[in-house]
């Protein structure tokens, strides 16, 4: 079982209200919380050092960038130590935004956006199978993202 990081209830109610709006000023959630700005920037640091709090990103729609296609690879490596090799080629291909090592069938499970089906078409094979040691690959075509969210807060809650 993974390590539960040394947090409180005041850090968990920092994250909930932050995960509701992460744009949110620190001023805000300190009002929010009923503590001072000082403290949640205190608190975010500690978050961060801990490795709770990974950073902020930015959420752009990739069918408004002109990005239709959204599919998942299933990728089999001709052996299982070829993993480390192989997912650093996998990093230098731009339109892949995540890869999971994962157990079943599968050794990689990857999630790709493209332009449409001729970009996923040259993407998978002049870029992906040509890479020394895959085997072959699986493609799943996503119609719809039904469920996309962080962890919810409530279970965070639930173990303090």
């Amino acid at each position: 079982m993974a390590q539960i990081a040394d947090i409180d209830e005041l850090d968990v109610k920092i994250l909930a209200t932050l995960l509701e709006n992460a744009r949110m000023p620190y001023t805000d959630v300190a009002n929010l919380v009923h503590t001072s700005s000082g403290t949640i920037h205190v608190r975010m640091k500690k978050l961060e050092a801990l490795g709770v709090v990974e950073g902020a990103q930015l959420l752009i729609n990739p069918t408004k960038m002109g990005f239709d296609v959204c599919a998942f690879l299933g990728i089999y490596l001709q052996k299982g130590s070829l993993y480390k090799v192989v997912i650093e080629e996998l990093r230098a291909i731009p339109e892949i935004v995540e890869a999971h090592y994962i157990t079943g069938s599968y050794s990689i499970l990857a999630k790709i956006l493209c332009r449409d089906t001729q970009h996923l078409r040259h993407v998978l094979n002049e870029r992906i199978q040509a890479i020394e040691g895959i085997e072959r690959t699986e493609t799943f075509i996503s119609l719809e993202a039904s469920i996309t969210r962080p962890l919810h807060v409530e279970e965070v809650k639930q173990r303090l």
